[in-house]
């Protein structure tokens, strides 16, 4: 019977180093937690929940894709990679523009502060759930990260390395997951001061807008 506390039966080394390595990595900021803080403080707790939850089905089917040789097809296969690029590229700018379109109906409180009629704003029609699952999965990059940060931790003369990824895939979906949900938090204390100072709204989404827009020229530039 596998014993998953037994790392010599998983083929994994160095556990605490991954765990350390995998918070340090997810408290940096990234699109998808800023897309779930921004979400969570327009929308409330449950488009946070909705959205969190697109965005760890998109990081599992990325992980599994490393399992099933989606890296090898990207690296061989150069026009593919550059056209998910491009596609994730766009659609950060577009997420962009409707962030930037919130926060400038927010700053002229042109728009009423119900979630329910802030949802007239194009950018907030699309489910928080598509819109973080689409998100994660145009980020072709994740998956060379995945494979490069995951192989430093398996055991090279280990017979099924797929284990290994499982093991390391799930520590590191219980340490984003357990992150995921601070932001939910912190996003719906921040709506209740946003009720009442919408102009700090609109600072929050242009700033965010702003780094969505240094993701998507990074995405471009292969950085």
């Amino acid at each position: 019977m596998l014993d998953w506390m037994n790392l010599t039966q998983v083929g994994v080394v160095e556990l605490p180093t991954f765990i350390l390595g995998t918070i340090a990595i997810v408290l940096l900021p990234g699109p998808n937690s800023l897309y779930v803080l921004a979400t969570t403080s327009q929308l409330g707790w449950r488009a946070g929940a909705w959205a969190s939850f697109g965005i760890v089905v998109g990081d599992s089917l990325l992980m599994a894709a490393i399992v099933l040789g989606a890296a090898s097809l990207l690296q061989n296969s150069p026009t593919l990679f550059i056209a998910l690029r491009w596609l994730g590229a766009i659609y950060l700018l577009w997420l962009a523009w409707g962030l930037m379109r919130t926060a400038w109906y927010r700053f002229q409180k042109s728009v009423p502060q119900s979630g329910a009629q802030a949802g007239s704003i194009r950018f907030l029609q699309m489910h928080p759930f598509v819109a973080a699952l689409a998100l994660s999965l145009t980020n072709p990059k994740a998956i060379f990260f995945f494979i490069s940060f995951f192989t430093q931790f398996v055991d090279p003369q280990f017979a099924n390395p797929a284990l290994s990824f499982l093991y390391l895939a799930i520590i590191l979906q219980v340490i984003s997951i357990t992150y995921l949900g601070a932001l939910i938090w912190a996003g719906e204390t921040l709506a209740h001061g946003f009720e009442r100072r919408p102009q700090l709204a609109a600072m929050l989404w242009f700033g965010v807008s702003i780094l969505f827009i240094y993701f998507a020229l990074r995405l471009l530039m292969g950085s």
